[in-house]
């Protein structure tokens, strides 16, 4: 995390240390929940090692997957974080992970009293917002086979480190749509 900050800001060791001592260490094992869908978002989460993902169950049991955060990421439900309402997702480690969690009031306190953090938290914020953004726009013109050519020109870690039901729950596609598609690719 140390690393990820300081290059996206200015920062002296001291106020560095002060903003990671706040975070602690949490190892998972795969598929393991961090937030279950109801639930209020209590933490925030960096991704040291593995992956966590974002997703939704419909009332026919299909999964969607919203989001993806790999190494050297923050992520939560960011929703249920902010607000302190009900989640709509579930949150979970879709690998062994090593990851840094701080809980709401910490965050908040960091973002209210350290300028470098705050400064962390938007650049969090815009990026989530572009990538929604992006995501949302982009899938809803794209043929299915464009999908899988965005996806391996922009987030080509999810078709290396990912299944390929997770990867079609992504993309909105069925996990055999996506393998004939790969096939063609």
């Amino acid at each position: 995390m140390k690393k990820y900050i300081k290059t996206r800001t200015e920062i002296d060791d001291k106020t560095l240390s002060y903003i990671c001592s706040y975070f602690q260490l949490k190892k998972t094992k795969r598929n393991e929940l961090l937030l279950k869908e109801g639930e209020i978002c209590k933490y925030y989460y960096f991704v040291n090692k593995g992956c966590t993902r974002l997703f939704s169950i419909a009332d026919d049991g299909e999964e969607s997957t919203r989001y993806f955060h790999f190494e050297e990421a923050f992520g939560t439900a960011l929703s249920s974080f902010i607000n302190q309402r009900p989640a709509f997702e579930f949150m979970q480690t879709i690998e062994p992970s090593e990851l840094l969690v701080i809980n709401r009031d910490d965050y908040f306190h960091l973002v209210d009293t350290v300028p470098q953090f705050s400064f962390i938290y938007r650049q969090i914020l815009e990026s989530a917002y572009i990538k929604s953004q992006e995501r949302i726009y982009c899938f809803q013109k794209l043929e299915a086979i464009e999908k899988v050519r965005w996806v391996l020109t922009n987030q080509s870690k999810l078709l290396t480190r990912l299944s390929n039901k997770m990867v079609a729950s992504y993309l909105g596609l069925t996990p055999p749509t996506l393998s004939r598609l790969k096939s063609k690719l």
